[in-house]
């Protein structure tokens, strides 16, 4: 009796060349194309319909896989159900689980554009994408989302934690944002965030406070400034003058080093200096006021150019090194007893030591921000009279003789 299966073989289905179905049986025929490309196909009735679902092409599908197949479809078909069907719904189900699988560079971009629209800045962002692409993504930027659990998470925190805590916190709270959004929309499993602290990472790091070493700018003591004030306004030049500047208004280097001449108003005395961008100071404007020795500082400057400290191209202003070098160095100081931003610590020690005024006019001077936030929504002002005031009897007290015993006001 002739086999009513397995009725080919490897050899003859090699050499086969002419157009048509051969059958193997049960189903299984190997077709044949008039251009002479070969194929695997089973041929089956369900519902009273002949149908033809493809098993893959020869020789990359080999007979002995093609039987395989077939004999998986014969029994799909014994049970009712349509191969053709049930390899769409297969391909399917694949296809949405290729698209399920995100990377955690993927969804750290879709975090940010989908959270950009709140932030107040660009610069937020920017942060955001600087500090992933720094410290996160070369770890696990490439890996499936799914897969990051907490040994990833600490492979990408410990070499941080010691060195730069403030960063590595934010790198952590950053990461636990980005895998909550990728488990509510879908990507992950599960409820533990592995960049969790409280009750998780916090068992397993120290924490950033126990580990911080605050590192203070050098400051002059306030006692020593007027002598140091006598001293450099007998040098000239204008890194000597962005000094002087900086020290009589009490701001930060870059604040002083890069003011405008379009936002200092000589007549009413104030200059809107830029400053660092804070949630209470979205904007980046901070009305400085000018004292007598502050204006007299800008009277010998030229305004030629948009920087009244200009350095040495027209269109760049005096650097920070060149005031460290030229004036701090040139005048026997070195980073251990004298640093530029260490002059705010002396104005600070001097306001609470050798004046009257509040603390808080003193700290607005410094455009720090209110660390209560509900003392802040009480102070929206602010407080430019006093702050004047202030800032006028500073001036005088650096304009003092060195040995004068007079302090305060």
């Amino acid at each position: 009796m002739a086999r009513m299966i397995h009725r080919l073989s490897a050899v003859g289905v090699s050499a086969t060349r002419a157009p048509g179905y051969y059958a193997d049986g049960g189903g299984l025929y190997l077709r044949v194309a008039p251009g002479g490309t070969r194929a695997w196909i089973f041929r089956f009735t369900m519902s009273g319909k002949t149908r033809d679902g493809g098993l893959g092409s020869y020789p990359a599908v080999s007979l002995a896989k093609a039987r395989g197949e077939a004999e998986r479809c014969r029994q799909l078909v014994a049970t009712g159900v349509d191969p053709i069907e049930s390899r769409k719904k297969q391909r399917q189900a694949a296809s949405a689980a290729t698209e399920k699988v995100m990377t955690f560079r993927d969804c750290g971009a879709a975090v940010i554009a989908s959270h950009e629209a709140s932030w107040r800045n660009a610069k937020h962002r920017q942060q955001w994408t600087n500090t992933l692409k720094t410290y996160v993504y070369p770890v696990i930027g490439e890996r499936p989302v799914a897969t990051v659990d907490t040994d990833l998470v600490l492979k990408v925190l410990e070499p941080l934690w010691r060195t730069k805590p403030e960063t590595s916190s934010r790198v952590r709270g950053r990461i636990e944002t980005i895998l909550d959004w990728a488990r509510v929309r879908g990507y992950r499993d599960g409820e533990m965030n592995p960049a969790r602290w409280r009750g998780h990472l916090d068992q397993l790091l120290p924490s950033k406070h126990k580990i911080r070493h605050v590192r203070h700018h050098a400051a002059l003591p306030y006692s020593e400034v007027p002598a140091f004030m006598s001293e450099l306004r007998k040098r000239e030049g204008v890194a000597e003058r962005a000094l002087e500047f900086g020290i009589l208004t009490a701001t930060r280097s870059r604040e002083f080093r890069e003011a405008e001449w379009r936002d200092i108003d000589l007549a009413a005395k104030t200059w809107n200096a830029r400053v660092k961008l804070t949630a209470a100071n979205p904007t980046g404007e901070f009305r400085v006021p000018l004292s007598n020795a502050a204006l007299a500082v800008l009277e010998q400057m030229p305004q030629m150019d948009r920087y009244v400290f200009v350095g040495q191209r027209h269109d760049k202003p005096i650097s920070d090194s060149a005031i460290r070098t030229f004036v701090l160095r040139a005048m026997g100081h070195g980073s251990t007893d004298c640093t530029i931003h260490g002059f705010r610590s002396s104005f600070r020690d001097w306001a609470a030591e050798c004046t009257g005024f509040a603390n808080h006019v003193a700290e607005k001077a410094l455009a720090h921000s209110v660390s209560s936030a509900v003392e802040a929504a009480y102070r929206r002002g602010d407080l430019f009279k006093k702050r004047a005031e202030l800032m006028q009897a500073w001036g005088s007290y650096c304009d003092q003789t060195p040995n004068s015993t007079t302090s305060g006001f």
